[in-house]
């Protein structure tokens, strides 16, 4: 067991110390996109890195995608809970895990390491990071699957084994990791990549401890966790007190079955953010289960959005947070649930906070947005090489309006954060693919005082025979919500066009498609909710809305009331419903 002592030490000195764990943190994070293999990786920056302390809470996290804040503490704890014993953790360990049900908490493709950091033969911090891989095996390529009936036809599960043991790789662990992806020299690439990063960790922090002490860097650790609950209570305490509840409905879990009831009860006290989930639907035979700690994640998430999204993230800053659901539930999954596209329930969590709370939080929450990874996964041989290629990346959507401001558009859902596409020039080259349109989707969706943002249309030509498409667009049967009076948005949608001229759709699933050389997937993407009576707007910005294309004439006309000359995009009226 590992005991932290408290030193004082003068303010200068803490601050420094905990602004290089934090700065730690970020090195990090830039050291694994700038080895890594894959673009998921180096491109979208679907992976997270960060310390923790010895007892597993999180003191700081570089964030690619947002729905990995938390995931890293939960690893660490499953470590501790199965390696806590003295001396079963060495210097020189790596552990690897991708257990959804307990410190993975997303999918098999999301796989997490974590290294104990010795100082004086005492584990003091524990680096770690968690990287969606190209492959983790699997019945389908891309370890991504919509009728996955349990969890073993989703790939090679890592129940948190070493890595590493006392430096030394476990080649045979390696060899069946080579045996059983499809694309070995992306996976085995991305994994010495997270290695590379958690090294940088753990050089850092005994930089730290032979510079400043080892108890100076202890109390500074207990300092910055202190520190993060103290800026949580005070935003904490200028909220609304009460209870708030919000319904919702997943759309499908891959097999045809849905919609899905969701709920929650929030309450909000001086000193406690309660979310409860119990009452929603059990855990479904598809693919749209997520566990636990894929909850929890969503849930601060939404959390850090209501108190203070700039601070840093620490475990301290959650202190005030309970989460409570039903075990067995589509938001609270058991093994052997398939958890391959848990991110849609995740999704839908943080969406039910949201909208419970946005009435009461305009200046925070804005209407609804697109709510869906949108997840795309298309494999094939690319048409020069004929070398196997896989495209594996979310899809950029519309976020709803808020007070004073318009929905942004193209952007990626709130559990994805700060991520990117793969660029056009990036896709073509790699992939066995053209990119015949990326551009707005502007339907007309989301008016409002101020209107949601246009979601994408992107698609995608086959340029080879036979490549297989799988994708899960959520949020298809339900649009995104609009408030105080705006309008609700567009859901999202999958369109074909064969090369024989046949169009079908709108889907919101596909498992794997075949498509053909020359045949056409349009991915649409959705615009997010309006808010505000769209009678508010003033014609001007209607008139400017149309130049730009994101209303027709006809639309300013029946959602505005507002008359557009179609020559001069001039004001030429106003219908008597927009007097006030």
């Amino acid at each position: 067991m590992v005991f932290q002592t408290s030193t004082k030490i003068d303010p200068f000195t803490l601050e420094i110390v905990k602004d290089s764990l934090v700065a730690t943190g970020d090195e990090m994070f830039y050291a694994l996109a700038r080895t890594s293999m894959s673009p998921i990786i180096y491109e979208v920056l679907d992976y997270a890195s960060g310390l923790t302390d010895a007892k597993g809470q999180l003191l700081t996290q570089g964030n690619g995608v947002t729905g990995f804040i938390g995931m890293l503490s939960f690893m660490v704890k499953q470590t501790l809970e199965k390696f806590g014993k003295q001396g079963e953790l060495k210097p020189g360990d790596i552990l690897i895990i991708n257990d959804p049900y307990g410190g993975g908490g997303s999918h098999l493709s999301d796989v997490g390491l974590v290294m104990p950091i010795f100082y004086d033969e005492e584990i003091i911090a524990f680096s770690t990071n968690k990287a969606h891989w190209t492959e983790v095996g699997g019945k389908d390529p891309g370890s991504f699957t919509n009728d996955a009936t349990e969890i073993f036809q989703e790939g090679l599960q890592f129940p948190c084994v070493k890595l590493f043991d006392e430096g030394k790789i476990n080649q045979a662990l390696v060899e069946i990791i080579q045996s059983n992806v499809r694309f070995p020299e992306l996976s085995l690439g991305d994994m010495w990549a997270q290695v590379a990063a958690l090294r940088t960790g753990e050089k850092r922090i005994k930089e730290l401890c032979d510079k400043h002490g080892k108890d100076v860097v202890l109390t500074s650790i207990e300092s910055l966790l202190d520190h993060g609950e103290q800026l949580t209570r005070k935003e904490l305490a200028k909220l609304p007190k009460g209870v708030f509840t919000s319904e919702g409905y997943i759309d499908n879990d891959g097999l045809g079955n849905g919609p899905f009831l969701v709920k929650v009860k929030i309450t909000i006290t001086d000193d406690k953010f309660i979310c409860d989930f119990r009452g929603s639907h059990p855990q479904v035979p598809g693919t749209v289960n997520c566990s636990y700690t894929g909850l929890a994640s969503a849930v601060r998430t939404i959390f850090l959005a209501v108190t203070n999204p700039s601070q840093d993230v620490n475990d301290g800053v959650f202190r005030p947070l309970e989460i409570i659901s039903d075990q067995g539930s589509v938001l609270s999954a058991k093994r052997p649930a398939p958890v391959s596209n848990y991110f849609e329930s995740m999704l839908a969590a943080i969406d039910l906070v949201w909208k419970a709370l946005a009435p009461v939080l305009p200046d925070r929450l804005n209407a609804g947005h697109l709510a869906s990874v949108c997840s795309v996964t298309l494999a094939g041989n690319h048409h020069d090489t004929n070398e196997p290629f896989l495209i594996v990346e979310p899809s950029v959507g519309g976020w709803g309006a808020g007070q004073g401001e318009d929905g942004a558009r193209g952007q990626f859902c709130v559990s994805d954060g700060e991520t990117y596409n793969v660029p056009v020039e990036v896709a073509e080259t790699r992939y066995g693919v053209m990119i015949d349109e990326y551009s707005l989707h502007c339907d007309g969706a989301g008016a409002g005082e101020y209107i949601g943002g246009a979601g994408v249309i992107r698609s995608y030509r086959a340029l080879t025979d036979h490549q297989q498409l799988t994708v899960t667009y959520g949020h298809h049967d339900f649009a995104p919500w609009g408030f105080a009076g705006g309008k609700d948005g567009s859901p999202n949608n999958i369109y074909f066009e064969k090369a024989d001229g046949h169009k079908d759709g709108p889907y919101g699933i596909c498992t794997r498609h075949v498509l053909n050389k020359n045949d056409v997937v349009k991915l649409v993407t959705a615009t997010g909710g309006g808010y505000g009576n769209p009678y508010h707007r003033p014609a001007e910005k209607v008139a400017r809305d149309v130049k730009n294309g994101y209303f027709s004439i006809d639309q300013a006309k029946k959602e505005f009331g507002v008359i557009i000359n179609p020559d001069t995009f001039k004001v030429e009226g106003e219908l008597p419903v927009r007097i006030k």
